[in-house]
Formats: structure tokens, sequence, C-alpha cells
């Protein structure tokens, strides 16, 4: 760079508000709040198992209609809708393979075109493998079994999608 650029250059500081904004200091961390909310959250945790098998019963039961009634949008929108919050909630509740798998399968139809092309092979396997983690407990999101599960579901949903001309 020559000289003359340097020349050219002019640094201009604009003000920092964020404090302003916020309120100026920070109040002190009350240790006293945070033990009290963990000590609810530890309450909480006691009834995590079985709002999880609450939420994966409604799966089940959108699955086996879909299987009653075939593979079609609606029915698979209506599994999709209660695996998208097993996503949500899977890692809440002590399970981030079921997040995971649950996400794979979202992936997957998250779009009415995807739902349209949707391989029942592929529904039935994120179906089965989150009933084997719900049935296994399994609790820890670097399990063997668990993670070679997710890695391959996601692998198919990713083949599938650019198959179909959806990847993303």
């Amino acid at each position: 760079m020559s000289a003359e650029a340097h020349e050219k250059v002019e640094v201009i500081q604009l003000p920092n508000t964020l404090r302003a904004k916020v309120g100026g200091r920070m109040a002190a961390i009350d240790l006293e709040m945070i033990a009290k909310a963990e000590a609810a959250l530890d309450d909480l945790s006691s009834h995590f198992s079985d709002w999880m098998a609450d939420e994966v019963a409604k799966v089940e039961a959108a699955y086996a209609r879909m299987k009653t009634e075939g593979l079609n949008p609606q029915t698979l929108e209506n599994v999709y809708l209660c695996v998208h919050d097993l996503k949500g909630l899977g890692t809440t509740y002590g399970y981030p393979l079921v997040t995971r798998i649950s996400a794979s399968f979202c992936r997957m139809c998250d779009e009415v075109v995807k739902r349209n092309q949707a391989p029942m092979v592929l529904v039935t396997a994120h179906m089965e493998t989150i009933r084997i983690i719900i049935r296994d407990e399994i609790k820890s999101e670097d399990h063997p079994v668990g993670t070679v599960l997710a890695k391959t579901l996601e692998d198919r949903v990713t083949e599938h999608l650019t198959q179909i001309g959806c990847a993303s």
C-alpha cells in the first residue's frame, strides 16, 4: 500500500451504547436464586420420563394411523408434527438422540413436496429408532449404537433428498 492510501483512511469511533440500553451495570448474580431454580428443575425432572412417554405415545398413535390409512401427505404431516415436538423436547427430557433422530425425520418431511416423496422405509426406520432409544433408555448422545443409527439415518435422508432434488 502506498503512503497516499494511508492518508485517505479515517477511523470513526462509535460510542458504546450497550450499557445504556441494558440499564448500566449488571446486578450481582444471586446464588440463592440460582439454587432455587436448580431445585425446581430437579423437581420437574422427576416427571421427564412420564412426559416423554406421553410424547412418544402421540407419535406412535399418528404412526399407527398412517400405517392403517396409508402413507400420504396428510397422515405423514400428522406424524411429522408429533415428531417435531419430540425434536424440541428430546434433549430437555434427557434423550438427545431422540432430538437428533427427530431432526433427521423433520428434515425429510418439513415441506409438502418432501412429504409427497418420503419413502415408507425411511419413515419406519426413524420410528423404530426412536422406539428403541426410548425402550432401552439410551440417554447418552454418544452411545455407540445410537450414534451409528443416527448417522445412518441422516445419511439416508441426505441421499433421498438429493435424489428428489431437495438437498439442502
